[in-house]
């Protein structure tokens, strides 16, 4: 009896431990993507640099806005399916710090209530679907306007 004692206190402090140690939610879409498919992400949003702007839009036919963008080239790449709303997407997936960041994450603006997504595809820049009249581009995330917004970066 007195080295089952032992076994169980030291049973029941790992039991507990891990409880504190559980990763965050992932969301029923969740599934992490491979590094491959984190770059054929980056270069199939490069290849849609140039499509019209259009809200509500999802495809390079009908044209894109930011989330539909997002959406596009998620669904033919990783076969993700990642939600449709910026306010949405910013819970899609898990956080990724500025070190950590790589191709095929996503760049999320705005604090509180975000307003804009786009596409990390390396050196700094992404790609998004801008606003009305715009098209789909590549930007620096330390331009001027950018860079003066509050980022966060998310991986699917």
């Amino acid at each position: 009896m007195r080295r089952v004692l032992p076994i169980l206190a030291l049973t029941a402090t790992l039991l507990i431990a891990g409880c504190g140690s559980t990763p965050p939610p992932r969301g029923p879409a969740y599934r992490a993507l491979s590094a491959e498919q984190s770059s054929d992400i980056a270069i199939h949003a490069l290849g849609l640099v140039g499509t019209p702007y259009r809200y509500g839009g999802n495809t390079p036919e009908s044209g894109f806005d930011c989330s539909g963008l997002i959406g596009y080239v998620y669904k033919s790449r990783a076969g993700v399916a990642p939600p449709r709303t910026v306010a949405q997407l910013s819970g899609f997936g898990q956080p990724v710090s500025t070190r950590e960041l790589r191709t095929g994450d996503l760049v999320i603006f705005g604090s509180g209530r975000p307003f804009h997504a786009g596409i990390y595809v390396g050196e700094g820049r992404f790609v998004h679907a801008p606003s009305t009249g715009g098209t789909v581009r590549l930007d620096r995330l330390d331009n001027r306007y950018w860079a003066r917004q509050s980022t966060a970066f998310r991986r699917p």
